[in-house]
């Protein structure tokens, strides 16, 4: 077996895998990745990407699968605390949509995982995005700036309580009168609070509460943009690190690149009944997403390309502040282990390099 590559010095961007909660991240047709959203298969990713040299894993929620309601779909919040006594270096970020927990709950399972993990634990503050899955269970489906209201008084609630701080919040959603947890973080403040979303809301929620801003994939110019934005916006001492997702297609030429990307868009129009049924029940209000392979803005980011290309994209967007790169593949633990022995090492390089320091 290969070694896996060495742990990022000082200053490099952080490389991070999606857990696979729906079974896939692309097409549903692919021939060497079965849909599977087992516990099983999730376990041995993380464990792998761990592995690898990945440094964090993103664990998105959803109580029904958005894609097929017939498909599987694993629960967040369970397989993080397993995740967390699976691994021992791997950040573990949890997604949570505040209309499924009360806050004092979700700031009590968060200190516990935080627990298991040694301090590895992260939250992704999630705008739900999905109608059937509140709808269906009885639970208000509010407008956008609605949820982002309530979600803001949320977030206020579940930031306090996990510092471990006695909590009084008299607020329009939420009434907390004297609440302290125990035991709170042992090894620093609280665990890490990410956040997405890129409409004023959300903006606003993020330079708030947030530590860490997630980027749905699009162009360099573009993320340039909101990043010199969202910096501009904050008010010291208060700073923001980003993340970027994308979906990467590295391959030892450029051509042979181009061939997969075409490849999968072949697959992608056998899926596209189930995605267009799948968007047709998506809030309206929800950002429009450029066509992309992938979720979350996927190769919009523009991480297709030879093994060198890629990791120049990388830098750019690192330069431009990026620190964090969430990534999707398909077949995806195949191409997860490219990705480590091939792309990440030419990213360290040529950071280390810039900076004048040894490889």
């Amino acid at each position: 077996m290969t070694a896996a590559p060495t742990a990022p010095e000082a200053g490099s961007p952080r490389f991070g895998v999606w857990s696979l909660v729906y079974g896939t991240v692309a097409s549903l047709h692919h021939r060497d990745d079965p849909i599977d959203a087992s516990w099983e298969r999730n376990r041995a990713q993380i464990v792998e990407a761990e592995r690898l040299g990945y440094d964090c894993t993103l664990v998105a929620q959803h109580l029904i699968n958005p894609i097929r309601e017939d498909l599987d779909q694993l629960e967040t919040w369970t397989a993080c605390a397993a995740l967390a006594e699976a691994t021992e270096r791997i950040e573990i970020i949890a997604a949570i949509k505040p209309s499924l927990f009360h806050p004092v709950v979700a700031a009590k399972m968060a200190l516990q995982i935080e627990e298991i993990s040694r301090g590895r634990f992260a939250i992704n503050f999630v705008n739900a995005w999905f109608r059937p899955e509140l709808e269906q269970a009885g639970i208000e489906f509010r407008e956008h700036d609605q949820r982002y209201e309530y979600g803001t008084e949320w977030l206020t609630v579940v930031e306090s309580l996990m510092r471990g701080v006695s909590t009084t919040h008299h607020g329009v959603h939420f009434q907390v009168e004297s609440y302290t947890l125990r035991p709170p973080s042992r090894w620093r403040p609280r665990p890490r609070i990410y956040a997405g979303g890129e409409s004023p809301p959300a903006l606003k929620l993020v330079g708030a509460l947030a530590d860490d801003w997630f980027l749905n994939g699009q162009p360099l110019e573009d993320v340039v943009a909101k990043i010199e934005t969202m910096r501009a916006s904050l008010v010291a001492p208060r700073s923001v690190r980003f993340g970027l997702s994308a979906f990467v297609i590295a391959r030892s030429s450029d051509a042979l690149a181009q061939d997969a990307l075409q490849e999968a868009w072949n697959l992608a129009e056998r899926d596209r009944a189930a995605y267009s049924a799948m968007l047709a029940r998506k809030d309206s209000a929800a950002s429009a997403t450029r066509a992309s392979i992938g979720t979350n803005g996927g190769t919009a980011a523009g991480l297709v390309g030879n093994y060198d290309t890629v990791a120049q994209r990388i830098c750019d967007f690192h330069d431009a502040g990026v620190t964090t790169f969430l990534v999707q593949f398909q077949p995806f633990e195949a191409e997860m282990a490219r990705f480590a022995h091939e792309v990440m090492p030419r990213v360290r390089e040529r950071i280390a390099a810039r900076a004048g320091s040894p490889r």
